[in-house]
């Protein structure tokens, strides 16, 4: 993946306490809930997602991850 300068620089002016908060919050009401027990059906699909996109940065082949996502 090609970074520009202009990402770069806009992670670089990203102030941590703003993010910490928004981490929090994950941690807090995602981290430790099973996906299927999620009853937003939004908030279920955007877990998925981000248990995906999680999955593929380990490197992992993208048909093993659609067996164990359902």
């Amino acid at each position: 993946m090609k970074i520009s300068d202009n990402q770069d620089q806009r992670m670089a002016k990203m102030i941590y306490a703003s993010i910490y908060p928004l981490y929090l919050t994950k941690v807090v009401l995602i981290c430790g809930y099973r996906i299927e027990d999620i009853e937003n059906k939004l908030t279920q699909k955007v877990r998925y997602l981000d248990k995906l996109v999680d999955e593929l940065a380990k490197g992992r082949m993208m048909d093993k991850i659609r067996r164990t996502i359902k």
